[in-house]
């Protein structure tokens, strides 16, 4: 019987500890153009996202947004593999965020964000039509420290629509598992002894 129990227990745990096969795991950002986090005084005519695997164009969404929430998305993305680019209609210098979800291979949703800054934007509209071509340059100027107190981006954040905790459980059962098998295989063998 405990002989049993622990060829169970083991048989329960070794599957979970095993590593997930490629098919069913979760896709996830490998890297983009620009880097997150990156500060840029040339804006780049599109943004590439990488993916560990093909996004398929029906899940994927993506968004770009500038200083003030401006959208900065140019049009529709457009799919090569592994890599989703999207064109960028640049606007203030400042800070804009690529936010994207895409659905993984086993259905699960994952979703993030890339951040990094402009350094040289349009220049901001004068506040009326009447003011003289020189107050153009104190709007600029006012822009200026705006930008510098920019911090810098935090490391892309990715997050999985379960909290990514599915995996701890699984292999705190498996553990649990092989622990009871263990203890009635030890509580057996005391018995007889």
């Amino acid at each position: 019987m405990a002989r049993g129990l622990l060829v169970l227990g083991l048989a329960a745990g070794v599957p979970v500890l095993l590593p997930a096969a490629p098919a069913a795991a979760h896709n996830s950002l490998t890297g983009s153009d620009p880097k997150n986090g990156a500060r840029v005084a040339t804006a780049p005519k599109r943004i590439e996202l990488r993916f560990l695997a093909s996004p398929a164009p029906a899940t994927t969404k993506i968004t770009v947004t500038g200083p003030d929430n401006v959208p900065a998305a140019g049009g529709a993305p457009t799919f090569a593999g592994n890599r989703v680019s999207v064109p960028f209609t640049p606007g203030a210098a400042g800070l804009y965020i690529v936010a994207y979800r895409i659905g993984s291979a086993d259905g699960h949703p994952v979703s993030g964000e890339v951040r990094f800054t402009l350094t040289t934007g349009t220049a901001a509209a004068p506040p009326s039509t009447s003011a003289a071509p020189s107050s153009a340059v104190p709007s600029t100027a006012a822009a200026s420290p705006a930008t510098s107190a920019v911090s810098p981006a935090p490391a892309a954040d990715e997050v999985d629509s379960d909290g990514g905790t599915g995996w701890l459980w699984a292999v705190a059962v498996a553990v649990a598992l092989v622990a009871l098998g263990g203890g009635l295989l030890l509580r057996r063998r005391s018995a007889r002894g």
